[in-house]
């Protein structure tokens, strides 16, 4: 099939409170009326971002896996956001790709925010992710991801659609308003980022502000502020008519990153 519909979920969270979050997503995701392929929700979704791994990390066959399998088969969609897992006593900050067999992929947030030392207590990953729905094929990414344009770099293989899960601020909001549609426009891709909304346990305001960019840099979606359960849907011929129309991908630069 030559498009995704894809249904995001700009929640408000609950600090530190795994049983009150996945009970309000249920309740919240129960408005899905229409078939989907993918829902997508925020950052630590089950926590809200933080820090206090040893309360709130989970394991890979924990309560919250659980509740994504459930919800994966509940919609016969896939079902993506991050959490903490804790896995040979090191904790991770991982983006689960959740598909409704019960199987899944996962990526660990490569770049880890220096405000606040996220690096002081979390493992960043090595490893670029990349999914294949149908024929399309998504690279997944975290929040602070965004701000390295080189480890998003559309290269091999490359990647239709990035998906970015965060907790980005609000006092950051003009950067992050700024970088999604810049991400979209060099590597000619989708980009779908999702956002929270509310306060976290710190007074940290999060105005939301997730979107969907098409590979032009034109908005599909987006919404500033208010929790917000939207589905749209996204078309392979758009992203080839961009790529026809001006194939500047050619023109990139051939490169790896050293670690």
């Amino acid at each position: 099939m030559s498009y995704l519909k894809i249904t995001t979920f700009q929640a408000y969270l609950f600090w530190e409170n795994i049983e009150k979050n996945l009970h309000n997503l249920s309740l919240r995701l129960s408005a899905i009326r229409e078939k989907t392929d993918v829902i997508v929700l925020p950052e630590m979704f089950n926590s809200s971002f933080t820090l206090n791994v040893k309360h709130c990390a989970e394991t890979m066959d924990g309560k919250t896996m659980k509740w994504m399998k459930e919800q994966a088969r509940r919609f016969d969609c896939i079902v993506t956001g991050s959490l903490i897992i804790k896995e040979n006593d090191k904790y991770y900050n991982r983006m689960i790709w959740m598909r409704p067999d019960g199987s899944c992929a996962s990526y660990d947030k490569r770049h880890l925010l220096p405000i606040g030392g996220e690096e002081k207590v979390i493992t960043p990953g090595t490893e670029k992710t990349f999914v294949r729905l149908r024929d399309w094929i998504l690279c997944l990414g975290i929040c602070y991801d965004l701000r390295f344009p080189v480890w998003l770099r559309n290269h091999t293989p490359e990647y239709d659609v990035l998906l970015l899960v965060a907790n980005w601020p609000d006092s950051r909001s003009a950067h992050w308003r700024a970088l999604i549609p810049a991400r979209a426009i060099e590597n000619q891709s989708f980009v779908v980022a999702v956002n929270r909304v509310g306060y976290d346990g710190n007074e940290q305001y999060y105005s939301g502000g997730s979107m969907c960019i098409d590979p032009d840099g034109n908005t599909i979606y987006y919404k500033p502020e208010d929790e917000d359960l939207y589905t749209f849907t996204i078309y392979k011929k758009d992203l080839e008519k961009t790529r026809e129309k001006t194939p500047f991908l050619s023109s990139r630069d051939r490169f790896c990153i050293d670690y």
